[in-house]
């Protein structure tokens, strides 16, 4: 048997990491993954209560994804994209099925952050305009045009792209413009309004938004934003850009979050959850007036990549959306997830170090606050990579045997669809021990 502590030193020698100090890391080497579950080359167990990066959402071992990949694999393992396949025909019609509305004709990618690159440039060469409306609190991935739509402390570390003009956050629990909902008024997405205005709605391609902010805080908008934007887009003739590429999938109880508000987008991108992590595969999917539009002779579609429409992604995607379907995980995602809400709100009455519990199916965050009268946070934005009480928490939990994502000062839980009420009982047992970390903190 390989050691894990010569696996995890020749890793941290030859491989570079994502978003660390490179010296502090200090990770579990992980070898298997059953269920809710992964093991670690020594032979420990751990229960995923974050679906890894909140992407695992069929569990670990789908073993009809597997055989679809290894069909796939036997009869043809890539394509130019210059040809059609099967299973990239077969794919962008069932992506056409199950999005809301008349989004209808996708580019098929390797990720999350492709997807968005693509959805930039659709944007672009359809409106003929420049401007893109993102918000502070967001994330859209690590490559140059996504991360430049990202507000996030990742961002100083990269040169993005001009054009991007961002928006005050839908942040009910510390708004960013001191007014408490519901007598608010939505500022948040009438600000968006000004925004376009004062920059020239001529110039203002879309508005990208994630309907629920992901890794930035778990950020549930009111009722009213998501469709007060619709109608601000319409009246400016900017498209609404939907990233959906962690709150996608049933992740929220929905296929896809947007579908909880009634609103259909003009582009949708999504990943992570489309084929749930067994391959790299994301999607950019738009409204049939886009696919006219590229339609049109001498409308070129100036977008392309080696592994686009890859056949092995397609294959799992097609074989992973079935799975949703044949085992109604969304609906069980809907349901478990008011399980694990009634036990996070436990927490929060128990714990004095817990600001807020907010989210939607099984896309949950933990607010940790110093104090909860003045909200004071635990970890800030720029101390984000730094060590903090969050990372503590985390780590002690990892020790406990329950692996749970800490971003800035948010503790996401977010397990896989396929969950039980046994699992979540067991991993909130180990949020209420690992909670005591933060309330010897407390003011």
């Amino acid at each position: 048997m390989v050691n894990e502590d010569y696996i995890r030193e020749l890793e941290k020698k030859h491989v570079y990491g994502t978003w660390r100090y490179e010296h502090t890391w200090n990770p579990v080497v992980i070898e298997e993954g059953e269920g809710c579950y992964v093991t670690s080359l020594s032979g420990k167990r751990y229960l995923d209560l974050s679906s890894q990066l909140m992407c695992s959402n069929i569990g670990h071992h789908s073993q009809a994804v597997i055989d679809a990949i290894a069909r796939q694999a036997e009869k043809l393992c890539y394509a130019a994209p210059g040809f059609a396949t099967v299973p990239a025909a077969l794919l962008g019609q069932k992506l056409a099925e199950i999005t809301p509305g008349d989004l209808n004709k996708s580019f098929l990618t390797n990720g999350g952050s492709e997807a968005n690159e693509a959805a930039i440039k659709i944007a672009r060469l359809y409106t003929g305009k420049t401007k893109l409306i993102s918000r502070y609190r967001s994330y859209h991935g690590a490559s140059s045009g996504a991360i430049a739509l990202t507000g996030d402390p990742r961002t100083q570390y990269a040169i993005g792209m001009p054009g991007v003009v961002r928006a005050p956050d839908c942040y009910c629990y510390r708004c960013p413009f001191g007014k408490e909902y519901p007598g608010c008024g939505i500022t948040c997405a009438e600000y968006v309004d000004e925004i376009i205005r004062m920059e020239g709605p001529g110039t203002v391609a879309g508005v990208v938004i994630e309907p629920i902010v992901g890794s930035n805080g778990i950020l549930v908008p009111p009722d009213e934003y998501v469709p007060r934007l619709r109608e601000i887009c319409d009246e400016h003739e900017a498209l609404l850009i939907d990233d959906e590429v962690m709150a996608g999938f049933g992740r929220t109880g929905k296929m896809f979050c947007i579908e909880h508000w009634g609103v259909v987008p003009d582009i949708m991108s999504m990943a992570k959850g489309i084929t749930g992590a067994l391959f790299p595969v994301g999607a950019t999917i738009t409204r049939q007036k886009i696919a006219d539009h590229f339609d049109q002779p001498g409308n070129l579609f100036s977008h392309g990549q080696t592994y686009a429409m890859h056949p092995l992604g397609c294959a799992a995607a097609l074989a992973a959306i079935q799975e949703y379907e044949d085992k109604n995980l969304v609906e069980k995602a809907a349901a478990m997830g008011k399980v694990l809400e009634g036990r996070l709100n436990e927490l929060a009455e128990a714990h004095k170090s817990v600001g807020e519990v907010r989210g939607k199916g099984l896309f949950w965050g933990i607010e940790l606050v110093k104090d909860r009268g003045t909200k004071e946070p635990f970890v800030t934005r720029k101390q984000k990579f730094e060590p903090n009480t969050l990372k503590r928490i985390s780590a002690v939990a990892m020790e406990m045997g329950v692996y749970v994502v800490n971003i800035i000062n948010i503790l996401i839980v977010a397990p896989p669809l396929i969950t039980t009420e046994t699992e979540i009982d067991e991993g909130i047992r180990v949020l209420d021990k690992v909670l005591e970390i933060s309330d010897k903190e407390v003011v």
